[in-house]
């Protein structure tokens, strides 16, 4: 019967059965298995990545922030930002260990190209920025980060980092 059975089922059916059967024989005899999947080890416990401090990476982005604001004086705004701003440009940009900024980009925008000209050229001007905690850094030794800068009218930004409450508009 199980070899008219097993004639009827395709190979891999087939193949199913005799795992399990042989699965089930070896726990009914006291024997254990474990069966590891090939090119992989049978140990790969990896350590769990290590735990980022939330009050580490916000001290550092407000440090960061303060050096694009000490590097860039004639741009940054004194004061409390418009209530209707011109334009809001977020950069990312990626540092390395020593805070040398590697990359960076415009990732949201208005459109506004001199707003987006003038975050950038800012970026660019602070640079070296402040080295960031070696636990913040990535396998490679490096940090992405994302900054907003906030324009009025006039041209000038604050960064959303230090930026004072918006002016509220009347109706």
């Amino acid at each position: 019967m199980i070899s008219e059975l097993s004639r009827s089922r395709p190979a891999r059916t087939r193949g199913a059965w005799c795992i399990a059967a042989l699965g089930a024989a070896l726990v009914a005899s006291g024997c254990s298995f474990t069966l590891t999947p090939p090119g992989q080890p049978a140990a790969a416990a990896l350590p769990p990545p290590a735990a980022v401090n939330s009050a580490t990476l916000d001290q550092y982005r407000t440090a960061v922030a303060q050096r694009i604001a000490e590097r860039n004086p004639s741009y940054v705004l004194q004061g409390t930002p418009q209530a209707m701003l011109r334009s809001l440009v977020v950069v990312s940009f990626t540092i390395d260990r020593d805070g040398r900024v590697l990359q960076s980009a415009v990732f949201r925008t208005n459109g506004d190209d001199e707003a987006e000209s003038t975050a950038l050229a800012a970026l660019r001007r602070a640079s070296p920025l402040p080295q960031p905690p070696t636990k913040l850094l990535n396998g490679r030794g490096q940090l992405e980060l994302f900054e907003d800068w906030l324009f009025n009218d006039n041209g000038k930004f604050q960064l959303r980092e230090l930026a004072s409450p918006q002016a509220q508009t009347i109706d």
